[in-house]
């Protein structure tokens, strides 16, 4: 035996609207010196600054190891 189906089902029914949270926050605090602002106003995610950052990381590691090899060849010469 099969069930009757029952298609004609009610609807959700939604609140009424959605209370504001009870939870009072804090503005952030305001950057007291014009460097600070100017760098929390960079958007450091951006595709622009993922290109900086990493030519500037490649040049880092470049200068570490001829810092590391020319290093190493002035203490094996003597």
């Amino acid at each position: 035996m099969s069930r009757e189906s029952n298609l004609k089902k009610k609807t959700v029914e939604l609140e009424p609207a959605q209370r504001p949270s009870r939870i009072r926050r804090e503005p952030p605090p305001v950057p007291e010196n014009a460097l600070a602002r100017k760098l929390g106003a960079i958007d450091w995610g951006s595709r622009e600054w993922e290109i900086r950052l990493a030519i500037g990381g490649i040049i880092f590691f470049a200068v570490a190891i001829s810092a590391l090899v020319i290093d190493l060849g002035t203490m094996l010469s003597y």
